[in-house]
């Protein structure tokens, strides 16, 4: 009866809720996954209800009393000379351990050279971004259900232009530790731009995310549910390099289908051994694979994986995206317990 009552308020709180996606918003940084697990999962992981405090950066739900004095720190070696990362850090406070969550994320989009409009050499010149975040996640009395909150503020330069803003993250899990069924719901990037880089003002990368997860009993597989982008349910488009021209020159234009599209908000992943010293994670994110693949070639766009060891204090995380023969990623981080 639970979980029906969590179907009903989602598609409720869905319907409040429009954005678009692909290089239509300004910080699209603030959507890139923040920690070789999120990564190693299939990129979107709303779920995570445990002590790792990057688990916050994307659902402010999840900040919980075991996430107490727990350091996270991340690198991601990104496309060519892109690397960006993430800081986050829990601590509780009081006697009644009001836990409070800080995080920044950053972006280095590498050096370019620059030219002005006669092509003469003007210098290189560089690009980065970065967000500051704190959060506070809150259990409601005698039940499961937890919600968050948590505010950004984001500065963004890109050659001589810049920009400041802010945003807000609102945040939904229901975690039963003895089913060990967990289920997630996020709003991302509500907010707005302060300054605008030329004096146009851009929409911010919205995103509505929900997750199912469960560890499966008497077998150490924990798997997970993640339906991404649910403020727009158009997410495939048209590619010319799909089209099909018959021998008469007809042109037989791409077009997705339903279940094409509706498969483009589905992310996957299993993670083997989930509350061991040692576990290894496995993901699929549709969207990824069918936006990325290549024509006639066996690319294995969208598929990621990657494993974590802990040793003492320590537990060490790595994983790795494909998105198709010619590009991939590698994600590293290091949990710390600072207790």
């Amino acid at each position: 009866m639970m979980r029906k009552y969590i179907f009903l308020v989602i598609i409720f709180l869905t319907t409040l809720t429009y954005s678009q996606i692909g290089g239509r918003y300004t910080y699209q940084f603030l959507n890139l996954v923040s920690s070789p697990k999120q990564a190693a999962l299939g990129g979107k992981y709303v779920t995570g209800y445990n002590m790792d405090p990057t688990s916050a950066m994307l659902n402010p739900a999840t900040i919980n009393i075991e996430m107490d004095n727990q350091l996270s720190v991340n690198y991601v070696n990104y496309i060519a000379d892109v690397n960006y990362g993430s800081v986050s850090y829990a601590k509780a406070f009081g006697e009644k351990q009001r836990v409070f969550h800080a995080g920044i994320t950053y972006i280095n989009y590498g050096k370019f050279d620059g030219f002005d409009e006669f092509g003469n050499e003007t210098g290189d010149f560089g690009a980065g971004e970065v967000a500051v975040s704190v959060g506070y996640g809150y259990t409601i009395p005698n039940s499961n259900f937890h919600v968050g909150a948590s505010g950004k503020f984001i500065s963004s330069k890109l050659e001589e232009y810049s920009s400041l803003g802010g945003a807000l993250d609102l945040g939904l899990i229901y975690h039963n530790p003895e089913s060990k069924f967990d289920f997630g719901f996020a709003v991302r990037n509500l907010g707005t731009q302060f300054t605008t880089y030329d004096n146009t003002r851009e929409d911010l990368p919205l995103s509505v995310d929900m997750g199912f997860a469960q560890t499966l009993k008497n077998v150490p597989i924990r798997w997970n549910l993640t339906l991404e982008n649910l403020q727009i349910w158009d997410v495939a488009f048209r590619n010319p390099a799909r089209d099909i021209t018959d021998l008469e020159g007809n042109v037989e234009a791409d077009d997705p289908s339903f279940i094409n599209n509706a498969l483009r908000h589905v992310v996957v992943g299993l993670e083997f051994f989930p509350e061991s010293g040692f576990n290894v994670r496995l993901g699929y994110n549709f969207r990824r694979s069918e936006e990325l693949r290549i024509e006639d070639q066996r690319s294995f766009a969208g598929l990621s994986g990657g494993f974590s060891l802990k040793l003492g204090k320590f537990r060490f995380a790595y994983s790795y995206a494909r998105y198709n023969s010619a590009a991939s990623s590698s994600t590293f981080g290091v949990n710390v317990n600072l207790q």
